[in-house]
């Protein structure tokens, strides 16, 4: 069995590079960030399968000064067996204001109380070159020039690779590797990440559940995953 994130980014180990711009999404990249993912496993992710994948945009909501794409990708295999469900969602700043729904409230936030553990997980400066070989291409990961235009001092690190980085830290110390144990894993990208930072995990164990917030240490605690939970199987 894999780590459950391995099934975000097993859509898109392309042997060529995908297209950047989601079909029929007419906005300018630059604008865009991963705002929030969500995956819902159906049973343990075997090693070595065969399955089919299929992606719809199942929302676009406004938030006022910018509109949040929401795309679901479903996954089963050849007997149409569903292995996994992934929710994804883009936030297109500039391109709020239609007049559309603005979606359900954010969740409350984690416990009142001290964290139960706190997990501590470096990355690499080179940390989104490497994360590139799961098929994620976006300039933004890689050339100064694009992050500078998008608004950044230097190219950051996908949001996926710190979801993936939490998932696995969490997983190793407190699951014991366990991975069959996870049901759901879902976060909100709250914040940047630049490669090399130090990313710190709180930790609160509930019943069925595992909160997380994750902060970036270098920058005062500046916040990189937050309304984020590990759900376990019952």
């Amino acid at each position: 069995m894999v780590l459950p994130t391995f099934a975000v980014v097993a859509p898109s180990l392309h042997s060529t590079a995908p297209r950047i711009r989601p079909a029929g999404v007419d906005i300018d990249m630059t604008t865009a960030l991963h705002a929030s993912q969500r995956i819902d496993l159906h049973g343990p992710l075997a090693t070595d399968a065969a399955a089919r994948s299929s992606a719809r945009v199942t929302s676009v909501l406004d938030k006022g000064s910018a509109a949040v794409i929401e795309t679901t990708t479903s996954v089963a295999d050849p007997n149409g067996t569903p292995l996994w469900t992934a929710t994804s969602c883009t936030f297109a700043r500039g391109e709020g204001g239609f007049g559309g729904d603005r979606g359900a409230p954010r969740p409350p936030g984690p416990p009142p109380r001290e964290p139960d553990a706190v997990l501590v997980t470096p990355t690499l400066p080179q940390q989104a070159l490497l994360y590139r070989l799961v098929g994620d291409r976006n300039p933004l990961h890689f050339r100064p020039s694009y992050a500078a235009r998008a608004g950044f001092p230097r190219p950051i690190l996908h949001g996926l690779c710190t979801y993936g980085m939490v998932c696995k830290a969490v997983v190793d110390a407190e699951l014991g590797g366990e991975v069959a144990l996870v049901g759901s894993y879902s976060a909100r990208f709250s914040g940047v990440v630049y490669p090399g930072e130090t990313l710190r995990t709180s930790v609160w164990r509930e019943d069925g559940r595992i909160v997380l917030a994750t902060t970036v240490d270098e920058r005062g605690d500046a916040p990189a995953l937050s309304d984020a939970q590990l759900v376990l199987v019952s």
